[in-house]
């Protein structure tokens, strides 16, 4: 059946402007179709959210707030948001189209890719990253099928921010989960929050599979998949491709790091990274997404070569097989005693000739040997332990012959505390083997007291928190009684907190004067309070309450929930007790009517109280509020 024409949307004008031409994929969130922008005349992919999903005014408000927010950036590597809008059931992005293919499409018809060519790809995939990093976007769902290659090869990610919140207990439903798990960071999975360092660990694990051909983990299901993440490291790649060089290994071990602490703090980190392993490989190929796409990629293969070459390139052969002489005088022919080593004493000459050519030749070779040697081979180049803790950068140089001392630590805002920030001499540099290296271990980041930034508008605050060298971190809303809306009330650490320089430092902004709590009281006090707040309050009956009439008994937004004017508050009232029958216990004795009227539900108290009077009246009567009080009047 053809789907294309299934399609609703399918030669539909959605929101009165774009065009719907034909179905280009579908995913768990959302379907993405070709259009055509009737109004700019352009054509965009239109990403429309699956109506199930749309129903969710939470997830749709998360989709199109952080759409606007990714409409912001501009970069070379990022797909362009241009519009964002909702037709119905139909929320729904016009992006950038491109027709090229994923890198998912990519990496099935090609496999594993040489490691330069693997470091080319990402480097790339990791700028579109790094452009959102700096803008206070994480992507949170980094995997080859959202990285775009157009078909002059140029790479752009895709859907950034767009899978925020997804978690493995409420998402295998849509089967979102199922194409994410492989790249899921561990505190994605545990459900500890999301930072750049999320989109590093999900980088990483595609670096894994460019270089490998596969994914690090497998399982039975998706759910053993995730918490392999979370209890296994990502193991080295040169397990499945041998001769990978041990910086590679180290990469991506970096970069996967089950402790966000231990990776680079975001994608351009990782740049860094990559860049300088890439500086210390030998010489290769640096070829980018447009080199696959413009022809296919033939491995190089090795050539052998036998014999005597001459000035021409070709071996010189005499007719017998043997290689011809060169170098000669001209017009010199060889006699047969020359050719053969023999001047008519037999033997004993051929011996000596031949001993002396094995001479010749073995001090040609020491003297290669030697030169090469002078030139080459008592030189080695430093590894790059960088990144490594203290121990096992100190065992990898001894390892390599290197003999070790340590330096003085210095504050680095890229190292953990415990780890090597660089050797002298540095890495990649060429050596005398056995030298001496120092390691320079790192002694955590630089810390800076956090200022008071109370009072100023957020951009003012993180213009003074970067001033002072330290990272404004998340925006958070709070309530205040004393702060005008929109005015910063602290940071999170408070100001006068000594704190590492690459931590971020969270904002809180005030949102409104707390809401007070109603419950317990009457709602006509309640109803003044909001007419003298601009507050609208939404009045529901609560028929269950045991409370006396109008007494409020639930409200939403709870209290302490910031609050401005013009909002609306749920408040629940009580309609009063029910109402039950009153016993009627004329002429009973005194105790007989107690008991009666308490196990009715009501309260007692006796009026004219004689120890053996009878009851001659009681009130109130008929019908009464549960747990309200019964007097009865006693007499003779």
């Amino acid at each position: 059946m053809d789907t294309t024409l299934a399609d609703p949307l399918v030669g539909r004008l959605l929101d009165g402007r774009y065009q719907v031409e034909a179905l280009i994929a579908r995913g768990g969130m959302a379907t993405v179709y070709l259009a055509t922008d009737t109004r700019l005349e352009r054509r965009v992919a239109l990403k429309v959210m699956h109506p199930d999903l749309a129903r969710d005014t939470e997830f749709v408000d998360r989709f199109i707030g952080e759409a606007k927010s990714v409409a912001r950036l501009s970069h070379p590597n990022i797909v362009s948001v241009f519009d964002q809008g909702s037709d119905g059931y139909y929320p729904y992005l016009a992006m950038e189209y491109l027709p090229g293919r994923t890198l998912r499409d990519l990496l099935e018809e090609r496999g594993a890719f040489p490691a330069h060519e693997a470091l080319g790809i990402m480097l790339p995939l990791l700028s579109g990253l790094a452009a959102a990093h700096a803008a206070g976007i994480v992507h949170r769902d980094v995997k080859p099928e959202n990285v775009l290659i157009a078909p002059d090869g140029h790479l752009k990610v895709v859907d950034f921010g767009l899978a925020r919140g997804l978690t493995v207990s409420n998402q295998t439903r849509t089967g979102v989960i199922i194409g994410t798990v492989a790249y899921l960071a561990p505190e994605q999975v545990t459900g500890t929050g999301a930072d750049p360092r999320t989109d590093v660990y999900a980088a990483g694990i595609v670096l894994y599979e460019l270089l490998t051909g596969t994914k690090p983990h497998s399982g039975e299901s998706p759910l053993a998949v995730a918490y392999k993440h979370v209890n296994e490291q990502v193991p080295a790649p040169s397990r499945l491709v041998p001769g990978l060089p041990v910086e590679i290994d180290q990469l991506v071990m970096m970069a996967t790091n089950r402790d966000p602490r231990g990776r680079p703090a975001d994608a351009s980190e990782l740049i860094r990274a990559v860049e300088h392993v890439m500086r210390g490989m030998p010489p290769g190929p640096l070829r980018g997404p447009s080199a696959f796409l413009a022809e296919p990629y033939t491995a190089p293969m090795a050539t052998q070569s036998a014999g005597r070459t001459g000035q021409d390139g070709h071996t010189q052969m005499l007719g017998d097989g043997r290689p011809a002489v060169t170098g000669a005088r001209p017009g010199y022919q060889p006699t047969g005693y020359e050719e053969y080593g023999d001047y008519g004493r037999g033997g004993r000459r051929r011996g000596r000739v031949t001993l002396l050519v094995v001479l010749a030749l073995a001090i040609f070779v020491l003297a290669g040997a030697g030169g090469w040697w002078l030139t080459q081979g008592r030189y080695a180049k430093v590894p790059s332990v960088a990144g490594m803790t203290d121990a096992a950068a100190l065992g990898t140089l001894r390892s390599d012959g290197f003999r070790v001392t340590i330096g003085t630590s210095v504050t680095s805002n890229s190292a953990r505390l415990g780890t090597v920030v660089r050797t002298v001499p540095g890495a990649g540099g060429r050596v005398t083997k056995g030298s001496e290296i120092t390691l320079v271990p790192s002694a955590g980041p630089q810390k800076i007291k956090i200022p008071s930034v109370t009072g100023q508008q957020v951009a003012q605050a993180q213009a003074a928190l970067r001033g002072a060298g330290l990272t404004p971190g998340q925006v958070k809303q709070v309530a205040s009684g004393s702060a005008s809306a929109g005015t910063v009330v602290g940071t999170q650490p408070g100001a006068g907190t000594v704190w590492p320089a690459n931590q971020p430092v969270a904002i809180q902004v005030s949102a409104g004067p707390p809401l007070p709590d109603f419950v317990g009281q009457n709602e006509q006090t309640i109803q003044q309070w909001a007419a003298q707040n601009g507050i609208t309050l939404n009045v529901q009956q609560d028929a269950a309450s045991s409370q006396p009439q109008g007494t409020i008994t639930r409200q939403s937004p709870a209290a302490g929930t910031p609050i401005t004017s013009n909002e609306t508050v749920t408040i629940g009232v009580s309609n009063g007790p029910p109402q039950v029958a009153v016993p009627n216990v004329d002429g009973m004795s005194i105790a007989q009517a107690r008991q009666t009227l308490r196990q009715a539900g009501f309260k007692v108290t006796i009026d004219r109280f004689t120890p053996f009077g009878q009851v001659f009246d009681y009130s109130p009567s008929g019908q009464a509020p549960k747990g309200s009080t019964i007097t009865i009047y006693a007499g003779l």
